[in-house]
């Protein structure tokens, strides 16, 4: 098949218009020094495939393109201060992620990494900036919202702020460090409840953004209680299929595919689904991940691009 399929050229136009909101989402001097409005965006303009936030608009769309949601002029509209959010902690989290205390990564999206370029201080800082930044965001009101929009939003920045936080991907990368062999935090692989815990780590470094970024979708564009229930199921899924392929590609992928160092997984002795299960389990799980995923969304009478989000996550090269 030659040419864009109708999918790619959606996901094309997604990022544009994600690119563009995230541009005005973030502080510009004089509200900031000049140093921190360049780090920010040196992170945040790296490139990237934006799933967090496209999935974001994604849900938004389904609920109300399934009836699923009160009318609405745009839920896209309504949801795309989320989608900014979302990609800004996401962004936040890499930074932190790739410092020498954490990852001690030098490249991502392709890019030297910001603690290699601004020094770990400004790194630290730009990422602290970015999540701060985020709820600054989701706080303001979209144009033209409906009566009562304020409590979406309340239930929206819970839902995201618990998943950022110690209970969700900070916690996952509590438990990550702690199960890395060289970590010097504690046990390596050999001594964990395999499975569980690594679920564990995934579920909360991964999939808890992952599944926040879809249900804050889901509820700012008006989904009702089923909708909203649906959505975090198969986005509780498709977050574990996510990883799963991600563990896969840091093991066959190429630094120059992935846009970050390929292999670090295995040299750091961090636990993942390849190293636990191998190579052909680990694509099944991934599989089975995606058709749980697919189930949710017909059970709640929901699909679109959600489900071409899933084929994708599972078919992936980077």
């Amino acid at each position: 098949m030659t040419g864009t399929s109708d999918f790619e050229q959606y996901l094309l136009a997604r990022r544009a218009a994600i690119d563009t909101a995230l541009e005005a989402a973030l502080p510009t001097p004089p509200t900031c020094p000049p140093r921190i409005a360049e780090t920010t965006r040196y992170s945040v303009f790296a490139g990237g495939k934006r799933l967090r936030p496209i999935l974001t608009l994604a849900a938004a769309d389904a609920v109300v393109e399934a009836g699923h949601a009160a009318p609405v002029a745009d839920g896209v509209t309504l949801a795309m201060p989320a989608a900014c959010a979302i990609e800004l902690i996401h962004t936040y989290s890499l930074v932190h992620d790739d410092l020498p205390s954490m990852d001690d990564d030098d490249l991502r999206r392709g890019r030297p990494t910001a603690h290699v370029v601004y020094g770990e201080g400004l790194a630290i800082l730009s990422g602290d900036a970015l999540l701060t930044q985020a709820f600054v965001v989701l706080a303001q009101p979209p144009p033209d919202a409906p009566p009562g929009f304020g409590r979406r939003q309340l239930r929206a920045i819970t839902i995201l702020a618990q998943a950022a936080g110690a209970a969700g991907m900070v916690g996952g990368q509590v438990l990550d460090l702690a199960a890395t062999s060289n970590g010097g935090n504690g046990p390596g692989p050999d001594q964990l409840t395999v499975d569980a815990t690594l679920r564990d780590i995934h579920e909360r470094k991964t999939g808890a953004l992952i599944r926040a970024a879809a249900v804050t979708g889901a509820i700012l564009a008006g989904g009702n209680e089923t909708a909203v229930d649906g959505v975090d199921r198969y986005a509780a899924h498709l977050g574990l299929a996510f990883q799963i392929v991600d563990d896969i590609l840091d093991v066959e992928g190429s630094a120059t595919d992935l846009g970050k160092t390929a292999g670090k997984d295995a040299a750091t002795g961090k636990p993942t689904y390849p190293a636990v299960h191998g190579l052909d389990r680990s694509r099944v799980l991934a599989a089975e991940a995606v058709q749980a995923a697919r189930a949710a969304l017909a059970d709640a009478g929901l699909g679109g691009r959600l489900t071409q989000i899933a084929d994708w996550a599972l078919t992936r090269s980077h």
